[in-house]
C-alpha cells in the first residue's frame, strides 16, 4: 500500500471534491480518500467475517483514543468515544454532581449545542444560568474575563464555553478562563468543535476539565462521531445518570470468558468511558482515525499558521470590496474562521448561492458570510475566490 504524503495546500486527498475552493469546514467537511478507504476496509472485514471482525475494530478504537489524545494533550484513558458534540455535552451536563442552586456561566451568541444541555440540566436540578455579554468581545476579550470573574466570585460552579465562536470565529481566551476557574474552585467545560484539529489545544495548559467535540468539521471525519475528554479526578466525581451495559467494568466478559460471567453487579467505570454505554459506530470511528492522520502528521500548529496566511489575503480583498470583517484584530483571538458582513443591500443567502454556483463553497450563520479553509486549501485559490465574489456581487446587485 502506498503511504500518502501530506502537504499544506495540497488537496490530492480529496479527488472527488467538486468545489474550486472549499471554505465550509466550519459547517461540514468533505471526507478524504483515506476515510473512504478505511470505511471500505471495515465493511469488507464485516462482510467476510461477521462477528469475527469485531475484535479487530475494537482494538482500532483504542488506537483512536491515543491519537485523539495527541491532538489535545490528553491521556487515552481520559477519552470517551461518542456520537458528537450535542450528545457529549448532554451526557456531561446530566452526569455532574449538581447541588440545587449551583450556577453555570454561559455566553450569549453561542451555538445552541452548548446552551441547550445546560438549560435542561438547570430545569432538572434547580440550577441557575448566567450569560456573559459578548457584544464587545471581538474588540476587547478582557470584557469576557471581567464578567466571568464576577460570576465566579459570586460562587459559579462551572463555565461552559465554545473554544471558537461559530459566528465570528473569535478564539476564546481559554487559558485565562482556565486560570480563573482554578482560582475560584470552578470547572471549565469546552465545546471544541470549531477548534479541534486546526488550532493547537492543550487541556493541561489551558486548565480544561471537560472537552467535547464532533468529528465532521475540522477533524475531517463523518457526521455522528466525536469524543469527550474529562480530567481523571472530574470523571471520578460524575454520577452515571446515563449508563448502559458497556458502562460497567469488564462489561463484555460474559460473551468471551466462558461460564459464570453473566452478572449485573459490575461497578460502573470510574473514567469518562462510562459514557460509552452500548454499541457504537465502528464505521464512524474507523473513518475518524483515517481522517485525522494528516492532522497529526502536519500538526495543528502548522495548519493554523497556513490557514492564517490564507485568511489574511482573503480578508484584505473582501474588505476592499466593501465587506466588514468580524475577525479579531489580535492574533491570539483568531481562529481558522473568517466571518464578514456583506456590503449594504447584499444578502448572505443570495451571495452564498451565487458563490456556490461558481465553485466557491461557504456557509452563512445568521446572515453572515463565513469562510473556513483547512490545510488542503492553497493560497493560489484566493484569486479564484475573489473573482467569484466580484461576479456574484454583480448578479446580486442586478437582482
Amino acid at each position: 500500500m502506498t503511504v500518502p504524503v501530506f502537504a499544506l495546500g495540497d488537496r490530492s486527498l480529496f479527488p472527488d471534491l467538486q468545489a474550486k475552493a472549499y471554505l465550509a469546514h466550519a459547517a461540514v467537511a468533505p471526507v478524504s480518500s483515506l476515510v473512504k478507504e478505511a470505511v471500505n476496509r471495515l465493511l469488507g472485514g464485516y462482510a467476510a467475517q461477521g462477528n469475527g471482525a469485531f475484535f479487530e475494530w475494537m482494538d482500532q478504537r483504542e488506537r483512536l483514543r491515543e491519537k485523539l489524545g495527541r491532538l489535545i494533550g490528553a491521556r487515552a484513558e481520559d477519552i470517551a468515544l461518542g456520537s458528537g458534540t450535542s450528545r457529549g455535552l448532554t451526557d456531561v451536563a446530566l452526569s455532574m454532581p449538581w447541588r440545587s442552586g449551583d450556577k453555570i456561566v454561559l455566553f450569549d451568541r453561542e451555538f445552541p449545542a452548548n446552551v441547550c444541555p445546560w438549560q435542561r440540566a438547570a430545569e432538572l436540578f434547580g440550577l441557575r444560568l448566567a450569560f456573559v455579554d459578548m457584544s464587545r468581545a471581538i474588540t476587547d476579550t478582557g470584557t469576557i474575563l471581567e464578567q466571568v470573574e464576577v460570576e465566579l466570585r459570586g460562587g459559579a460552579r462551572l463555565v461552559a464555553v465554545s473554544a471558537v465562536q461559530f459566528q465570528t470565529g473569535l478564539f476564546m481566551p481559554l487559558e485565562e478562563l482556565g486560570k480563573l476557574c482554578q482560582r475560584y474552585g470552578a470547572e471549565l467545560c469546552v465545546d471544541a468543535i470549531q477548534a479541534c484539529g486546526v488550532l493547537p489545544l492543550s487541556v493541561e495548559r489551558m486548565g480544561i476539565d471537560y472537552l467535547v467535540t464532533g468529528g465532521h468539521k475540522w477533524l475531517l471525519g463523518p457526521e455522528g462521531v466525536g469524543f469527550v475528554y474529562a480530567r481523571a479526578e472530574r470523571a471520578r466525581a460524575l454520577l452515571p445518570r446515563t449508563s448502559g451495559w458497556l458502562s460497567h467494568e469488564d462489561g463484555t466478559s460474559f460473551l468471551f470468558a466462558g461460564k459464570g460471567q453473566l452478572r449485573y453487579d459490575r461497578p460502573v467505570k470510574s473514567s469518562i468511558q462510562m459514557l460509552e454505554s452500548g454499541s457504537c459506530s465502528a464505521m464512524g470511528f474507523a473513518a475518524l482515525e483515517a481522517a485525522i492522520e494528516p492532522l497529526l502528521a502536519l500538526t495543528p500548529a502548522a495548519i493554523f499558521q497556513h490557514v492564517g496566511g490564507y485568511l489574511d489575503g482573503l480578508e484584505s480583498g473582501l474588505v476592499a470590496r466593501g465587506f466588514r470583517s468580524l475577525r479579531a484584530a489580535k492574533e491570539a483571538a483568531r481562529s481558522a474562521i473568517l466571518t464578514v458582513d456583506p456590503p449594504a443591500g447584499v444578502g448572505a443567502t443570495e451571495l452564498v448561492s451565487e458563490l456556490r454556483s461558481r465553485g466557491v463553497y461557504a456557509s452563512m450563520p445568521d446572515g453572515l458570510l463565513r469562510l473556513a479553509p483547512h490545510f488542503s486549501n492553497a493560497a493560489s485559490e484566493i484569486e479564484t475566490v475573489l473573482g467569484a465574489v466580484d461576479e456574484s456581487l454583480q448578479v446580486v446587485h442586478r437582482g
